[in-house]
């Protein structure tokens, strides 16, 4: 991934360049209070937002100038595009969405089922070539073999990798039918959605993981209690089957998650630890027991048959 300086004086010759360009008075100009891995963010007023590549993320401000006007198009809840551009470093100007994080980083069910619709919108387009040729081939390896290593590593002791192995090839037996690559937005962390004082989402933000993937995988980012009303959103929309859709795919795409799930869970095993982190599945051990918060706690139906049916007899 190509670098790029960390001076600050080429990024404020970016803002004031931009800012003078759009006509934007400078004393609204201020550093966003969230801020993100892959750029410095800074508020234009209350209509703009300006983000900056950071070093070794030049790339991904990239990506998001070449996705984002797909995904307006498409009708998805994405601020639109105003202007981007690659010097002095990559930046890239957008709309500012309405609507603030979720409290806690835990959106409501309503919120959730809305992520899902947009998330099937997402999925089911059709993606003019261009867009496809510019982001990733996201092709996940097999878990199974990476769990041997780990239990010849001391990670896991080999009768427990054994069992997570055959709960693995459990899975593999009731995954759906394998679904074509499509792309995926790759990062619907609770950071990159914004919702509304009545809990409705208003935006989908940073497209800079796009890639073209199996669909499943975008839901490895769902912490697993919350997967329910966001799966019903995705399944349960009325242009696409409806209830029918919901009865018919549910335990196979239920499946097909808990794989990505499951094997994003144990191959984190070994990390290293962040402390600083701020994503529910940041810590090396969290995504483990995040699974088992999902067992433990009390789930609604269909899913909690569903769910709890994918565990070894």
């Amino acid at each position: 991934m190509e670098s790029v300086q960390r001076d600050p004086a080429p990024e404020r010759r970016v803002v004031r360049e931009i800012v003078a360009r759009h006509g934007i008075a400078w004393d609204s100009v201020r550093p966003s209070p969230v801020q993100g891995e892959a750029a410095r963010v800074w508020l234009l007023g209350d209509a703009w937002v300006l983000k900056v590549a950071r070093e070794g993320f030049a790339d991904d401000l990239r990506k998001e100038a070449l996705v984002i006007p797909f995904a307006v198009r498409g009708g998805l809840r994405t601020p639109a595009l105003r202007d981007w551009g690659e010097e002095p470093l990559p930046w890239l100007l957008a709309e500012r969405a309405p609507g603030r994080p979720a409290d806690g980083g835990e959106p409501g069910d309503a919120g959730l089922r809305a992520l899902g619709r947009e998330l099937a919108t997402l999925h089911s387009a059709e993606v003019p070539d261009e867009v496809r040729a510019g982001v990733p081939a996201d092709v996940p390896g097999d878990p199974r073999v990476e769990i041997e290593a780990l239990a010849g590593r001391g990670y896991l002791s080999p009768a427990l990798a054994d069992w997570l192995n055959r709960w693995l090839d459990r899975l593999a037996g009731e995954r759906g039918e394998r679904a074509e690559g499509t792309l995926i937005h790759g990062d619907i962390a609770a950071g990159n959605l914004l919702f509304a004082e009545d809990g409705s989402l208003t935006a989908l933000l940073d497209w800079g993981d796009a890639a073209w993937a199996d669909p499943a995988v975008e839901f490895a980012k769902v912490p697993p209690r919350r997967l329910p009303p966001v799966l019903t959103g995705y399944l349960d929309d009325g242009s696409r089957g409806g209830r029918q859709t919901l009865v018919e795919r549910g335990p196979g795409l239920v499946a097909d998650v808990l794989w990505h799930q499951l094997s994003w869970a144990v191959l984190r095993l070994p990390g290293k630890p962040r402390p600083e982190g701020a994503h529910w599945s940041a810590q090396p051990a969290n995504r483990l027991l995040e699974l088992l918060r999902l067992y433990a706690e009390e789930l609604p139906e269909p899913w909690a048959g569903w769910m709890r049916s994918q565990r070894l007899p």
